[in-house]
């Protein structure tokens, strides 16, 4: 049978691997190595760097935000806005200073954590 919402836990506040404050919310039980989450990060909150073994697709619902890829700028986020980020890629991602973020995470295969971003604008580079 497949997979159903009203089966997922409860929102989570997560906090290992995100700065500030950030709670995620699963939409379907995760299945075949695809974990989909409703993620709220208040203002200036974040992610650690990471990247997904299959990539990752960031729909943004609500507020506003900012993403990086390792080697690129940071970019503005918006309502609307769909995101593809590719298998590999370290990135980090979530709300902008002013404002908190809402969007939809489709994670592909195992996610790889890696360390806080620096600075707080983390357009730094990363730290090795």
């Amino acid at each position: 049978m497949p997979g159903r919402s009203a089966e997922v836990p409860d929102s989570a506040r997560k906090s290992d691997t995100f700065t500030g404050q950030v709670w995620a919310d699963p939409v379907l039980p995760a299945t075949d190595g695809v974990v989909i989450n409703t993620v709220f990060f208040a203002p200036g909150a974040r992610t650690f760097w990471h990247h997904h073994e299959h990539g990752q697709i960031l729909h943004v619902l609500a507020g506003s935000g900012l993403i990086r890829s390792e080697d690129g700028p940071v970019e503005q986020l918006r309502p609307g806005d769909v995101v593809w980020v590719p298998p590999g890629e370290q990135h980090w991602h979530g709300a902008g200073p002013g404002s908190y973020l809402v969007h939809l995470a489709i994670s592909l295969g195992t996610t790889v954590w890696a360390e806080e971003v620096a600075g707080a604008t983390g357009a730094g580079p990363r730290p090795m």
